[in-house]
């Protein structure tokens, strides 16, 4: 039953801190230092105090009421106050706002020891308690305001007095909470993957623990606010926020236990019929329509629309989810999710990633416990009705055709296309797809991710393109997996693996015919059917190919900015040849060895907050491109089976020849892979002309995207040409 306890009428707004946590038996020590006005204040006249009362106003003490000179009682109207208010300068203005124009001044609220800004304007406010409002923020229509004196504005930590019950947690990649975290203003992608991994680390996981909590204070105290310029109309219940400033709030069900970051530069909006819970909300989201988020944080510049429920997740910058479902999981920037019937559950999926109508990527349904979880890179993209089973794991870009795959998967190619072959009952992986079959969307990636991040304040280096260090890493392990699984097929019986790997590397790189039948996979899929390999020659060369040219690339603008060739030279000599391992950390990708050397550091306590370690990761991205440069340098001495000391100016020059030809063939292919829309005939039949179709789709030869790579690949030729005739 509830309880409601009776309490004298003039301690209405006072005792906002209990008394066991009061400092120095002050209740406004935090007040205080969150209310930061130049301004000085004084109590009412006796004349001014004639004209509030004359404007149908109350106050239980009116010497709690402070105001400043430029105080203008005829503009405060049907208002009651409690506790200690103070009223910064008014003026005899109103404030516009797309059309919504309201006069400065309090009209027809209850105010309870609040603090305010210079030019409010607060209309029909029914109740307000413990708020400090910014300079010219405009207040219309709302149910209640309200802030209890724990108030964690969305963060997981304890205040003083407070049990472990109450700490909010986030339980993300996992729905039993086996890897939750405590959320924190300022949490990156990175920050949740590293400390939702590691946990037999418990040394690791109590320092990660130290790390957050240090950053906040345990009192009690603490005022909601709403920042400066800040629009919030036709809301019912705010409680314990924290908004910055711009930030436009309208037709709201409830914001509970938020901290929403909004600035003029990356102001955040939130609309009609929104309910939200326990979360961290990043500069310049948008927020709409229906909207149900409990326990999450959405990172800067990302979207939730239309009816999307977000629980118990972390959703990485420049993302959108609208109209579907999204439980328990961690995922990277640059995510799209925009049905109504997809549905993503404990998963940790790594950025760049599109989930299509129908997809059920997480459902522990078919599991003996709801303990599962599915791992994706970059570039995930399952198709439509695509339903996955825990565990799984899944190389970067990997594209599902549509159907059930009722068995865990272990799919270690990336660029590659998993499909059920149904009438055989065979799974299918067709390495490299995207560079075979559909180059036009692959690599529009890029270009595509990098125009949608709206950062302002891009410290930290989130790799879009499709060929990079993890992409090129997984593409070496893929073509041992290609090598074993040639070999096993055309080997004696008795032989062992590495005789099998040796094997299919030498007919693979001789061209030899059998090489490019289609073979079998072992440790693919949890299940007794065959899974199928198909084409692996093409596959294997294609994969070659691409990492040549992604060192080719590297070296070219290296070339570019070096005093000479001789200082070239010198900077490859400088390069360790043995290639390093990456970890995509967040959408950032970190060298191994870095990484360990840091949660080292936090072991030892050389970090004392997770700001210590956000500068390692802006660090990192000072030095990523060095890092890259270094990795594409022993990528191809790898993949060319040679030493860098063996590289000379002709080696060079047939890699740039061979880098031009690529680049050719990748702008060819672009344009193939769309003109493929154009010639087909089902395309074409529901228009009158081929002249309809293109008033409609646009012609081929306008298209933005295949110009652009045509004037790219004329300034790369002219750069290959010069470079060549500076050899």
């Amino acid at each position: 039953m509830s309880k409601i306890l009776k309490k004298k009428l003039t301690d209405l707004g006072y005792g906002f801190v209990p008394e066991a946590y009061l400092q120095n038996g002050d209740e406004y020590v935090y007040r205080n230092q969150q209310f930061q006005s130049t301004a000085t204040f004084r109590p009412l006249r006796e004349d001014e105090i004639k004209v509030l009362l004359r404007n149908d106003n109350f106050a239980s003490n009116w010497k709690d009421i402070w105001v400043t000179d430029r105080f203008l009682p005829e503009q405060i109207q049907n208002s009651k106050f409690y506790g200690m208010v103070r009223i910064g300068d008014m003026d005899d203005v109103y404030l516009d706002f797309r059309d919504l124009r309201l006069p400065c001044g309090i009209y027809n609220s209850t105010i309870i020891s609040c603090d305010f800004g210079t030019t409010v304007a607060v209309h029909n406010v029914r109740y307000m308690s413990h708020f400090i409002i910014g300079n010219d923020v405009m207040l219309a229509n709302i149910s209640e305001m309200e802030t209890s004196s724990s108030a964690k504005f969305g963060n997981g930590i304890l205040k003083r007095g407070d049990v472990e019950e109450r700490r909010i947690r986030l339980e993300l990649c996992n729905e039993n909470g086996g890897r939750s975290v405590l959320p924190f203003d300022g949490m990156q992608a990175g920050d949740v993957f590293l400390w939702s991994r590691y946990r037999d680390d418990h040394k690791l996981q109590r320092r990660f623990q130290e790390m957050a909590e240090a950053q906040f204070c345990v009192e009690h105290g603490y005022y909601s606010e709403i920042g400066e310029r800040s629009v919030i109309k036709n809301t019912h219940t705010i409680k314990d926020v924290k908004i910055g400033g711009h930030a436009y709030i309208k037709g709201v069900n409830k914001l509970k236990n938020l901290t929403i970051n909004s600035s003029s530069e990356s102001y955040t909006q939130i609309g009609e019929g929104c309910e939200l819970v326990n979360g961290v909300i990043g500069y310049g989201c948008r927020i709409f329509y229906g909207v149900k988020a409990v326990r999450f944080i959405l990172s800067s510049n990302s979207q939730l629309k239309y009816g999307a429920r977000l629980i118990n997740s972390f959703l990485g910058d420049n993302s959108t989810i609208s109209c579907c479902e999204v439980l328990n999981s961690l995922i990277f920037p640059a995510h799209e999710q925009h049905h109504n019937n997809s549905f993503l559950c404990a998963a940790v999926v790594k950025g760049q990633s599109n989930m299509a109508a129908g997809a059920t990527v997480g459902s522990n349904h078919n599991s003996r416990a709801a303990d599962g979880e599915i791992v994706a890179g970059r570039g995930f993209w399952p198709g439509l009705c695509v339903s996955l089973k825990h565990n799984s794991r899944f190389a970067s870009y990997t594209l599902i055709v549509k159907g059930d795959f009722l068995h865990e998967l272990d799919i270690k190619f990336p660029f590659c296309l998993v499909s059920n072959e149904v009438d055989t009952n065979r799974l299918v992986i067709l390495p490299g797809y995207w560079f075979l079959y559909n180059m036009y969307a692959l690599m529009r990636n890029t270009s595509k991710f990098a125009a949608r991040d709206k950062r302002k304040f891009k410290n930290q280096y989130i790799e879009y393109d499709v060929l990079a260090p993890d992409t090129i890493n997984e593409m070496f392990d893929a073509l041992r997996e290609i090598e074993t699984a040639v070999g096993k097929t055309c080997a004696a019986e008795g032989t062992s693996k590495e005789d099998w790997t040796a094997l299919g590397r030498r007919m693979l790189n001789a061209n030899d015919p059998l090489a490019g039948n289609s073979v079998l996979l072992d440790n693919v899929e949890f299940s007794k059917r065959k899974v199928v390999l198909a084409k692996p020659r093409e596959s294997y060369h294609v994969y070659k190919r691409m990492i040549r040219y992604y060192a080719s690339l590297e070296i070219i603008a290296a070339l570019e900015t070096s005093d000479s060739i001789a200082s070239f030279w010198t900077l490859i000599k400088g390069i360790d040849q043995d290639r390093k391992r990456f970890e995509n950390i967040g959408g950032q990708l970190i060298p191994a060895a870095k990484l360990n050397q840091l949660l080292d550091d936090v072991r030892a306590g050389g970090l004392s907050s997770w700001h210590d370690v956000h500068d390692h990761y802006h660090a990192w991205s000072r030095d990523y491109l060095s890092d890259r440069f270094e990795h594409a340098v022993s990528s191809l001495a790898e993949v060319h089976e040679s030493e860098l000391s063996d590289w000379d100016d002709l080696f060079l020059r047939d890699l740039l020849t061979d880098a031009l030809e690529t680049k050719r063939w990748i702008c060819s292919e672009i344009e193939h892979a769309r003109a493929k829309d154009y010639q087909n005939p089902f395309k074409q039949m529901i228009y009158n002309s081929y002249e309809e179709m293109e008033e409609v789709v646009g012609k081929l030869a306008d298209n933005d995207f295949i110009n652009k790579e045509k004037s790219a690949l004329a300034t790369f030729e002219a750069t290959v040409d010069k470079l060549i005739n500076k050899l």
